[in-house]
């Protein structure tokens, strides 16, 4: 049966981790970005979804062009990151069910309901994100996820070959700089926004 965490990793992944603003000028490694997937890769979507597809901009090309879709507080965050991952959904996740969740005919579920589709690759693909900073956390490094940025210009220009790709989030990964975050904002006690039934 697992055990709790130690104090020291709640810390690194929740109570003392933070949103970055900018990073060290330290690279971030092919190795950790497989790091991070084959970690965030293994939490839950509905029937084994996967419908997250992250491009990972490491390049000051890749970069400055994804940079050109951001609105103007954004930019420079993304220029001057070690990495930038768009993290997409693929609309079309289902095609993929027969081998990803090989226990039924989970694909018929959605034959035919590309608004069903894309609502389930919303959900699903929100959480891959939301465990993929994690993940980076977990191998020692900090994100700054965003929105504010023209969505359907990143879908054109990045996914043009693959329409049925729709960003989601965009968030950058590196060695944070601790001179980079903000104040901490108000974290409510549970009762506030919490009923149990």
């Amino acid at each position: 049966m697992p055990s709790p965490l130690n104090d020291a990793a709640l810390d690194q992944l929740f109570r003392e981790a933070r949103t970055y603003n900018a990073f060290l000028d330290k690279p971030v490694t092919t190795e950790q970005l497989h790091q991070i997937w084959d970690l965030m890769k293994m939490g839950p979507t509905s029937a084994n979804q996967l419908p997250a597809r992250i491009v990972w901009c490491t390049t000051p090309e890749a970069k400055e062009r994804l940079a050109g879709h951001a609105s103007d507080g954004n930019k420079d965050k993304i220029r001057h990151a070690p990495v930038c991952a768009i993290l997409a959904m693929d609309i079309d996740f289902h095609e993929h069910l027969p081998w990803l969740f090989p226990h039924t005919d989970a694909k018929s579920w959605f034959d035919g309901d590309e608004e069903g589709r894309k609502v389930s690759a919303f959900r699903n693909s929100t959480l891959q994100g939301a465990y993929m900073i994690l993940a980076a956390r977990a191998v020692g490094l900090g994100c700054g996820p965003m929105s504010g940025f023209d969505n359907d210009a990143l879908d054109k220009d990045f996914f043009a070959d693959q329409p049925k790709w729709k960003s989601n989030f965009i968030c950058t990964i590196g060695y944070g700089d601790e001179e980079s975050v903000y104040e901490r904002s108000p974290r409510p006690d549970f009762d506030t926004f919490n009923v149990i039934l």
